[in-house]
């Protein structure tokens, strides 16, 4: 294993997910008293181990039939269509 990728990788993805819609819903999960912490990290974990998985899968199948860098480009082109339009909506 390249422990350089998995550190890009871990960090990338970590700030990516700090404060977003996912770990918010956590948040919220978390603070209700009847819910078990241990169970909520565990179901959280769970769904993020699996929508990463599929990212995986369907990148590795991507990757077969389309250029990376092109890949890139469409979502670098989505990630600013969708802060124009954050910005617009605010």
């Amino acid at each position: 294993m390249d422990l350089k990728i998995f550190i890009t990788i871990f960090i990338t993805v970590l700030l990516a997910e700090l404060g977003d819609k996912t770990q918010l819903a956590t948040l919220l999960f978390a603070t209700d008293k009847e819910n078990s912490k241990f169970m909520v990290f565990l179901a959280a974990a769970a769904a993020l181990v699996t929508a990463s998985a599929i990212a995986v899968i369907l990148g590795n199948i991507l990757g077969k039939y389309t250029n990376p860098k092109y890949l890139s480009w469409i979502a670098s082109a989505g990630f600013i269509l969708i802060g124009i339009w954050t910005v617009v909506k605010a």
